[in-house]
């Protein structure tokens, strides 16, 4: 999860999506994963104050600043590279059910009241960006 100023998701020279102030989010579901990982990740994401207030201390949520997300399938995020150089993923999620559950997440975050931008699943994709801060973050529904 990256704080953005703006950003915006192209395929094949297409816009797909784009947003200005909000969350760059890139979403790798894991062969564990559960509707119940995503529920979490979206009540994490929409309450998480890392927005800064008035007096420059990060104390305001996505809602209260108005931001919108951006979010991005990215299976690579789950390779494996502690043998050889070539990375394997075969702890991402098949891709229906990582669909399914990427989608899940998508209207989880929109219920919100937050506008969701995304990419397009399984395709090659090309991310531009201002990052702000820079604030990134990992989480990991695993680690709770």
């Amino acid at each position: 999860m990256q704080r953005v100023l703006k950003a915006q998701v192209t395929s094949q020279a297409e816009i797909l999506g784009t947003i200005q102030q909000g969350l760059v989010l890139f979403v790798g579901v894991g062969s564990n994963d559960t509707v119940e990982d995503v529920n979490y990740l979206v009540r994490k994401i929409l309450n998480l104050r890392i927005f800064e207030d008035e007096v420059g201390k990060m104390n305001l949520n996505i809602q209260q600043v108005a931001g919108s997300i951006l979010s991005i399938s990215q299976f690579t995020l789950y390779a494996d590279i502690k043998k050889g150089n070539r990375p394997n993923f075969m702890q991402a999620a098949e891709p229906k059910m990582a669909n399914e559950l990427y989608e899940k997440f998508n209207q989880g975050l929109r219920m919100g009241k937050i506008t969701v931008a995304t990419g397009r699943f399984g395709t090659d994709m090309q991310v531009d960006f201002v990052n702000d801060g820079p604030v990134t973050i990992l989480l990991d529904s695993q680690n709770r």
